[in-house]
């Protein structure tokens, strides 16, 4: 999305973003790909998709009073597959040559799942 859009409210973004889709369509027709980007494409539409989902059934819960504890467990696995798949493409990446990395995400990187290890590890022993 554009900065321009961002102010938009957020049906006027949603048409936006469909219309941006049905273009990318035409693209995606053409074959002439990087499987490696088309595979995050894949992965980024089916995060939105889920997350569309989600948010469809937690909106449709409050207005009828139901328990949205289990759409937001849903979400919470869905976070933890798509996390899973990055952390694999991302050992990917890490090992080749041709790709140069700045030190400060890495360094960010590192810190951050230092911290989400010690918390997994916290979690998986209460759970264990």
């Amino acid at each position: 999305m554009s900065e321009a859009t961002d102010d938009l409210p957020a049906p006027s973004r949603l048409e936006s973003a469909i219309s941006e889709l049905q273009g990318l369509h035409e693209l995606l027709l053409s074959g002439d790909l990087d499987p490696r980007v088309l595979a995050n494409f894949r992965d980024a539409l089916n995060r939105v998709r889920t997350a569309a989902w989600a948010a469809q059934q937690y909106v449709a819960r409050k207005e009828t009073n139901e328990d949205s504890s289990s759409v937001l467990a849903f979400l919470v696995g869905e976070r933890i597959r798509a996390t899973y798949n990055l952390c694999q493409g991302l050992s990917d990446d890490l090992k080749r040559t041709d790709i140069k990395f700045q030190a400060g995400s890495l360094v960010q990187l590192h810190e951050v799942t230092k911290a989400l290890t010690g918390q997994l590890n916290d979690i998986i022993n209460r759970l264990v």
